[in-house]
């Protein structure tokens, strides 16, 4: 019943109704303006060098940027909600062009390459930042938590995932997931001193 309603209103509810639900913070508004948003990120990010992977992460960072701005009160509704959801694509998209590009004009020195084995300040380092993304993940609630643990730690798939936690199918989880890595990134940038 849910789905039959989501996939028959989800291009019906207007930016203003998205709006008043993102701020309410019920998730529902997020899955309208993921759907409402789609076609011309995806189009964007395919006539511009990407493809259909691409153009999915850019659609769900949008979609985690504007939930968030949303909920910390910093959206100021000056544009309408997909204007402003390719906005923030087309910003995410250039620079990681310009990161690619830079990446393959970089030349390497073998001499200056790390040979592979950690010193001891490399391992110290190592084992602090695992503990603050441990704690940081503790610190989390479900369905964040048990989500990140069964796609890292267990490493299952976006579909056994949807099955045992009681997702619509495997895209929701991937949203989902991709919402609560962007969480946790936060908690442990908060951690290591670094402002969001």
């Amino acid at each position: 019943m849910r789905e039959r309603f989501r996939s028959q209103n989800s291009g019906q509810a207007s930016g203003d109704e998205i709006l008043a639900m993102l701020r309410s913070g019920n998730e529902f508004g997020l899955f309208l303006l993921y759907h409402r948003c789609r076609p011309s990120i995806t189009s964007y990010v395919l006539r511009n060098s990407g493809d259909t992977d691409d153009a999915e992460d850019m659609l769900q960072e949008a979609c985690v940027i504007i939930w968030e701005r949303i909920r910390a009160g910093l959206y100021t509704n000056e544009a309408k909600l997909e204007t402003f959801a390719l906005a923030v694509v087309k910003n995410i998209w250039l620079r990681r062009l310009s990161r690619k590009r830079s990446e393959r004009n970089t030349t390497i020195d073998p001499d200056t390459m790390p040979t592979g084995d950690a010193g001891p300040l490399e391992d110290l380092v190592q084992e602090e930042r695992s503990e603050i993304v441990r704690r940081a993940l503790e610190s989390m609630g479900d369905p964040c938590r048990s989500l990140l643990i069964l796609y890292y730690y267990e490493e299952l798939d976006m579909k056994e995932i949807a099955r045992r936690m009681g997702f619509a199918n495997a895209a929701t989880a991937k949203s989902k997931k991709y919402q609560c890595k962007k969480m946790l990134q936060l908690r442990v940038g908060v951690a290591e001193g670094v402002k969001p």
